[in-house]
């Protein structure tokens, strides 16, 4: 059995669903069952990663858990309940901001992500992580709600059009960290995982704009301003400079989806199509 954490979220919910469709157990850990829309194939449960007591019942007869954290604290109960229930494996979605060996680490939220991955390697249980380059997680679209704009209009206004960012399919993600959960070779390896392809704010924008039959473009809002605008749970000072550094520079591409699935990244233009607006 396999339980899926942050279960509607975006990759949590791909890889229930993948998992689900192939006949394997899966379990999906969620707050709420019954607002989940989760396939009919995956066992849904209550849980919270902030409530110890809620796990003992959703770690029973769980080999492998895909671990998605995004709160602090969490980690000890969760690892020592794990342990306890019969666990082998974790499979952490890290950050790309992580550097080995960096003491302290370059910013927040390297260092809440290398202390989650200290305390899994302590753990005793099998690990594998999958670091996300900062530059893949996609963060125009919740740190200036991009959805939310393209419902006023066809205009999408955020920081530096000629920043260059790889955007990641949740679905190639999903596949890589089942991979991860279910193949043995995995264990004990750090991955970092981008989208197959280098793309400027405006393009992406554009191309959703054209997967979606709309003529979106996207207006260049000044640093200063654009800070103002960004959302308050947002890691600006992360982003920001995430996004000066691909300014000169192309957003990182690498092979890790092909090399853990057997199969190419999809192309950009399907991430497009996928978009949520």
């Amino acid at each position: 059995m396999i339980l899926v954490t942050a279960a509607t979220a975006p990759v949590g919910r791909s890889i229930v669903e993948q998992l689900a469709a192939a006949g394997a157990p899966v379990r999906a850990l969620t707050r709420d069952p019954s607002s989940a829309g989760l396939p009919g194939g995956a066992e849904v449960v209550t849980g919270d990663l902030n409530d110890p007591g809620s796990l003992a019942a959703a770690f029973d007869g769980v080999t492998s858990v895909f671990l998605l954290a995004a709160v602090p604290g969490f980690a000890p109960a969760f690892l020592k309940a794990a342990a306890e229930a019969g666990v082998r494996r974790v499979v952490f979605q890290s950050s790309g901001a992580v550097v080995d060996g960096a003491e302290p680490q370059p910013d927040d939220i390297a260092a809440f992500h290398a202390d989650i991955e200290r305390q899994i390697r302590d753990s005793g249980l099998e690990w594998t992580f999958l670091r996300l380059a900062v530059a893949s997680a996609d963060a125009l679209q919740w740190a200036f709600d991009v959805p939310g704009q393209l419902e006023k209009g066809d205009v999408v206004r955020g920081p530096w059009a000629d920043a260059q960012v790889s955007p990641i399919h949740p679905a190639d993600f999903a596949a890589a960290a089942i991979a991860a959960l279910t193949r043995a070779e995995h264990a004990g390896r750090t991955y970092t995982v981008t989208g197959p392809r280098s793309i400027t704010h405006a393009e992406q924008i554009a191309l959703i704009g054209r997967a979606h039959g709309r003529a979106l473009r996207y207006e260049e809002l000044p640093e200063q301003e654009a800070r103002k605008a960004i959302s308050p749970y947002a890691p600006a000072d992360v982003l920001f400079a995430t996004w000066s550094r691909h300014r000169t520079s192309p957003a990182p591409v690498t092979d890790t989806i092909e090399r853990l699935t057997g199969r190419p990244a999809r192309p950009t233009e399907e991430w497009a199509a996928a978009y949520p607006i």
